[in-house]
C-alpha cells in the first residue's frame, strides 16, 4: 500500500533533517549518560524506558492511537502481522546502546559518520528491493552519487590520526547502528501502514527495544557488575523523549521519501548538529576542524544530489 497523498519533497526532507538533528543531540545525551553510569547498555535501557513511559501516556490520551493498539493486538493474535514487523525496536536498542558505549568518547561527529555509512549503504539496498513502505524506489544515478558523497564524509573523517586515537570497534559499532536505523525506519513504516497508526508502530518499536535492552543490561551487569548510581541532572534523561519523537517522525515520512532519501536528509541534520555540538562541547576524542568541515560539505552535497528534479517540458 502506498500513501494516496504524498508530502511535498521539501517538507519530507525537512522532516528527515529534523530526525538527524534529534539523533545527534540524543547521541551526546546518551553518551554522557553512559559515561556517568559507566555502562552504555544500561544508559540505553534508561533512555528507552523514558521514551516508553512517554508513549504510554500519549496513547492513553489519544483515541486514534488506542484504536491502533487494538489493531496491533488483533493482528498479532490472528497472525496477520508477521513477526519481523514487530522487531524494529531491536535495532533501536542497538542504536542507543552504541550511543552510550561510544558517543561520549568519540564525540558526536565521529559517531555520526559511522552511522552515515551504515544508513547510506543499507538504504540503497532496502529501496532497491522494495522493503520500505514506499515500495521499490529506483536507484537512479543521482541517488547513487548522493550515497557516494555521503560515504566520502566517512573517508574524510577517518583521515589523520583518528584510528590511532580511537579503537576500531568504536567506529564499527556506529556503522552497525546505521544499518539498523535504516532497517528500523523501513520496518516501522510498514507496520504503521498495517495498523494505520504511526504512533502505534513507534509504541511497538519501544516495546521490542526495551525487552532487548533489559536482556542485554542483565548480561552486562552479570559480567561487569552493577553500574554507577544514576545522575541527578534531569537533562540526561531526555534522550528517550527525542527517540520517541524521531522514531514516530520516521514512521510517518519514510513512505513519502523512501529509505535512502530519508537517510540522506537525516545525514545532513546529524552532521550539522554534531558539528555544533562538538565545537561547543568537545568530547574526549574527535575529529579536527578540517575533518568536520569536510564531512559537513560532503553531507550537504549528498542531499542536494539526491533530491528529485523536475523534468523540463
Amino acid at each position: 500500500m502506498t500513501p494516496t497523498r504524498r508530502l511535498p519533497a521539501p517538507v519530507a526532507l525537512g522532516g528527515a533533517v529534523a530526525i538527524g538533528v534529534m539523533t545527534a543531540v540524543q547521541a551526546r545525551i546518551n553518551g554522557v549518560l553512559g559515561v556517568r553510569v559507566d555502562n552504555g547498555i544500561v544508559a540505553g535501557l534508561i533512555s528507552f524506558a523514558v521514551g516508553l513511559l512517554a508513549l504510554i501516556a500519549v496513547i492513553a490520551c489519544t483515541p486514534s492511537a488506542r484504536r491502533g493498539v487494538g489493531r496491533l493486538r488483533d493482528g498479532i493474535r490472528d497472525r496477520t502481522i508477521p513477526t519481523w514487523m514487530l522487531l524494529g525496536g531491536a535495532c533501536g536498542a542497538l542504536t542507543v546502546s552504541t550511543q552510550g558505549l561510544t558517543a561520549g568518547v568519540l564525540g558526536v561527529s565521529l559517531f555520526t559518520v559511522g552511522v552515515v555509512a551504515g544508513q547510506t549503504l543499507h538504504g540503497l539496498v532496502l529501496d532497491r528491493i522494495g522493503f520500505g513502505p514506499a515500495g521499490v524506489v529506483a536507484v537512479t544515478p543521482g541517488r547513487v552519487l548522493g550515497g557516494v558523497l555521503a560515504l566520502a564524509a566517512v573517508g574524510i573523517s577517518v583521515g589523520g590520526d583518528v584510528l590511532s586515537t580511537a579503537p576500531l570497534w568504536m567506529l564499527v559499532l556506529p556503522f552497525a547502528a546505521g544499518v539498523g536505523i535504516a532497517w528500523q525506519a523501513a520496518t516501522n513504516g510498514r507496520l504503521a501502514q498495517r495498523v494505520q497508526s504511526p504512533i502505534t508502530a513507534t509504541f511497538m518499536s519501544f516495546i521490542a527495544g526495551t525487552i532487548a535492552l533489559v536482556i542485554a543490561a542483565a548480561v552486562s551487569v552479570l559480567v561487569r557488575g552493577l553500574p554507577d548510581a544514576p545522575p541527578a541532572e534531569p537533562w540526561l534523561y531526555l534522550g528517550g523523549l527525542l527517540g520517541f519523537a524521531y522514531i514516530l517522525l520516521g514512521a510517518v515520512i519514510v513512505a513519502h521519501t523512501g529509505v535512502l532519501l530519508m537517510g540522506l536528509g537525516s545525514v545532513l541534520g546529524q552532521l550539522a548538529a554534531s558539528v555544533v555540538i562538538d565545537l561547543l562541547w568537545p568530547a574526549q576524542s574527535g575529529p579536527a576542524l578540517w575533518q568536520i568541515a569536510g564531512m559537513a560539505a560532503a553531507a550537504v552535497a549528498s542531499v542536494v544530489v539526491a533530491l528529485p528534479r523536475r523534468r523540463r517540458r
